[in-house]
């Protein structure tokens, strides 16, 4: 689960990304909605991964509790030219971990 400011941004990036949003749920509490969850996957995987959006306007500082999110495409090149396309930059350029890894 990520916590996340802008739902419109998000899911236009994770769509970008090749991800489909599955579906979304409203956390009510005391007839109040507190937060929205956006449950996100790769099309023909079980796997999700869930956003939620917090309606009070909190914000988030960059959070150093994990690493990455990692997804497979059959042409790296082609996919950056295609997220560029949509004014998506990665942080930094794709480098191999190993000889012959990713």
């Amino acid at each position: 689960m990520y916590r996340i400011t802008n739902p419109d941004a998000s899911r236009a990036f994770y769509e970008a990304l090749g991800l489909e949003l599955r579906r979304d749920m409203d956390i009510v509490r005391g007839g109040e909605t507190e937060a929205t969850n956006y449950f996100f996957g790769v099309p023909g995987q079980d796997e999700e991964l869930e956003l939620t959006y917090n309606h009070d306007g909190r914000t988030y500082d960059l959070g150093t509790g994990y690493g990455h999110v990692a997804l497979a495409v059959d042409d790296l090149d082609a996919t950056l030219e295609q997220l560029r396309g949509q004014g998506i930059e990665p942080e930094r350029e794709p480098y191999r971990v190993r000889e012959g890894g990713s």
